[in-house]
């Protein structure tokens, strides 16, 4: 079984997907560093190809990942919101949303260069990004862990205890 981290930029699914992957020995893999490995900055694939192709990218991946085990698996702020990609993650793993509130977000985003549909207005983009996405993660999630309050290793304790 996978666990998958979901959730909002800023919400922590690197930093307890790594921790995570340091108290269970399974191997960790963030579907953005995959994607950006091949193709360069997430940034820079908008900017050059366009969100479509990064969807797209974000789905052959997705679907590489469904029959795979044991892994801890970062995601992408979008991926779950795409029911395809949902299917596959679901396949052989237990959806966890890593929830904040807005506010902690953007306290850990600060400019947050790099994150292509944050530009501009930050915390209006984020907010809106926010009210869109939150029921999808909810609809999604087999569990929920509220981040705003926990460290990183916290956070990744309860999740072992509540997934095991």
């Amino acid at each position: 079984m996978n666990i998958v981290l979901c959730g909002m930029p800023g919400a922590g699914k690197t930093s307890v997907g790594q921790a995570l992957a340091l108290m269970t020995g399974r191997k960790f893999t963030d579907t953005d560093v995959e994607i950006a490995s091949r193709f360069g900055s997430i940034a820079g694939i908008f900017s050059r190809y366009g969100e479509e192709f990064f969807r797209a990218e974000e789905k052959t991946l997705c679907r590489a990942l469904q029959d795979e085990d044991s892994l801890i698996i970062a995601t992408g702020g979008g991926t779950v919101s795409d029911g395809e990609n949902l299917s596959y993650l679901r396949k052989r793993g237990k959806i966890v949303f890593l929830r904040a509130k807005c506010a902690t977000l953007l306290a850990r985003l600060g400019s947050a260069r790099g994150r292509p549909l944050l530009q501009g207005d930050v915390e209006k983009n984020l907010s809106a990004l926010y009210e869109k996405r939150t029921p999808v993660y909810l609809k999604a999630a087999d569990l929920v862990v509220d981040t705003d309050a926990l460290t990183v290793r916290e956070a990744a304790k309860i999740i072992l205890e509540a997934i095991g």
